[in-house]
């Protein structure tokens, strides 16, 4: 199989690559799960989050969003200790930022996977990448994603970040048109 050369050959990577990365996601706690997976990877590799992710399951309540925004700061600062995450004090407390204007948006009478949705339609983007190289890190409609989840209390939602979420929630298929997963993510569609 040729898979798109950013997965390497490290089986966690694979197993990502080969099973989520650009698959449409349609599970609300999941997609928060991802936005606050990506806030911690900034300025860090993938595969950094990736072997923590079962630590931050753990450590952030497997991302219920309700008890993550009810964290309060000696419960964040107690996070701040466990090895299992990224010990950075401005993303561990972005989490609880990040659930707080989630449920925003649910008074709002929307939820997480419609807002993001929305932007394209309720279907992903289908691109036609012949290499890795034609990959933007970020695009005008996660400049603007991310622009509106800047007013809305989100952070960590720079333009690069959002559009990592985009790609890795199947909102656009990045996956190179030789690779196996790039018609499959498009089948699922």
């Amino acid at each position: 199989m040729q898979r798109c050369d950013w997965c390497g050959d490290d089986p966690l990577y694979v197993s990502y690559h080969d099973k989520e990365w650009g698959v449409p996601l349609r599970d609300e706690q999941l997609m928060f799960e991802f936005l606050v997976l990506e806030g911690a990877q900034a300025g860090l590799s993938w595969i950094t989050i990736l072997r923590k992710r079962d630590g931050y399951r753990a450590v952030f309540d497997n991302f219920d969003v309700h008890k993550v925004a009810a964290y309060s700061d000696s419960e964040l600062d107690n996070k701040l200790l466990d090895a299992r995450i990224v010990r950075n004090r401005l993303k561990v407390y972005g989490a609880r930022k990040n659930a707080l204007a989630t449920l925003k948006l649910y008074e709002e009478g929307t939820t997480l996977l419609d807002y993001f949705w929305e932007y394209v339609g309720g279907n992903p983007i289908q691109n036609e990448w012949r290499s890795m190289s034609e990959i933007p890190a970020s695009t005008p409609l996660s400049n603007k994603i991310s622009k509106d989840m800047k007013k809305r209390g989100f952070t960590f939602v720079g333009p690069t970040i959002i559009y990592a979420h985009m790609q890795a929630t199947g909102m656009v298929n990045d996956h190179i048109v030789s690779c196996p997963r790039h018609e499959e993510c498009a089948a699922l569609a």
